[in-house]
């Protein structure tokens, strides 16, 4: 690892090509470049996840935190290659002053050359990407609105600034749940006439199942609240010839029922951050699956129909502080 303090962009750009000639790294061999924004107390736990995504998608790690904002502008910066980020090369840059709203300065000449481009928030999302330069350069954008304060609403308003590209890790959390309701349907063709979905208040997940069983099967699918269970503890499908079909969380595992049919037991685990990171990184064009899941919940249409390309809207914090506290 080598540390640089009170640094240049220049000198992080000098230093890693000299870490990696030291380390033997290969450019052609990256997948892509992930940026991640992340806050300063989460900084082991992007780096923990990228490297179980990096172990799928060999990538250059571009870790941005934005510190301090009010101080004296200055880069501290932190390059690993290899080592305990595995086969990832990163760059852990720590921005203090108006630096920090500019971090695309430093950013865009460390972009790995000719791979795509991936940015992810590992914290509170932002509220319009737009306002994110690391964003809009960014092909594909994966938010997690499961660390915002209101969850619920954070997933909404990733409907309101949806732009083709852009993902949560929230709708990575129901793959295993859609895959299991998907699969109650191969062997029969039954129309299913109604859900009901029972989680937590404010499960953002329930809400995006909910979307996508709107969206898919062209019903309204009920969500009942309960306080029995921290996640998304069921999903029950009522058919028109009267079968019913229901997924239940059963530590670890799912209880997979069915009228007429045996229960079964089907693994259902809490899968790490740096699983559902690596499951997102392999796709780099639109989801459109996710588009109509997303608008289905939040009441919006056409979402995969706008366009995928973003323009950099400028947002000075400072001047937005003045402006409310001059109202």
């Amino acid at each position: 690892m080598i540390g640089l303090w009170d640094t240049t962009g220049n000198e992080v750009v000098k230093a890693l090509a000299a870490e990696r000639r030291s380390a033997g790294g290969v450019a052609s061999g990256l997948a892509l470049t992930l940026i991640a924004v992340v806050e300063e107390k989460k900084v082991r736990e992007a780096e923990a996840a990228a490297t179980i995504a990096a172990a799928a998608h060999p990538c250059r790690l571009l870790i941005v935190v934005r510190s301090d904002m009010e101080g004296r502008s200055r880069l501290d910066a932190e390059i690993v290659v290899g080592g305990r980020l595995g086969p990832a090369e990163a760059v852990v840059m720590r921005m203090y002053g108006r630096l920090a709203l500019h971090a695309e300065s430093v950013v865009m000449p460390l972009l790995a050359p000719d791979v795509p481009v991936v940015t992810w928030w590992h914290q509170d999302p932002p509220n319009m990407i737009a306002n994110d330069f690391l964003g809009v350069v960014s092909e594909r954008r994966i938010t997690d609105s499961a660390q915002a304060p209101d969850p619920v609403a954070a997933l909404r308003q990733r409907a309101v600034d949806y732009a083709p590209g852009d993902t949560d890790l929230t709708w990575t959390r129901i793959t295993l749940w859609r895959s299991l309701v998907a699969g109650a349907f191969d062997s029969t063709e039954a129309r299913v006439t109604g859900a009901t979905i029972v989680a937590p208040d404010r499960d953002p997940t329930a809400w995006l199942m909910l979307g996508w069983l709107k969206s898919r099967l062209g019903i309204e699918p009920v969500l009942e609240h309960t306080d029995r269970s921290p996640r998304l503890h069921s999903v029950e499908l009522q058919c028109e010839n009267g079968d019913c079909v229901r997924v239940t969380r059963e530590e670890g595992t799912a209880l997979f029922s069915r009228t007429g049919q045996e229960d079964r037991y089907m693994p259902l685990p809490k899968r790490p951050v740096g699983d559902e990171l690596a499951e997102e990184l392999r796709r780099l064009d639109a989801d459109q699956i996710y588009a109509d899941a997303l608008g289905a919940m939040a009441g919006l249409s056409g979402l995969d129909h706008r366009n995928p390309a973003r323009v950099h809207v400028w947002k000075d914090p400072a001047m937005a502080a003045i402006a409310s506290s001059v109202a």
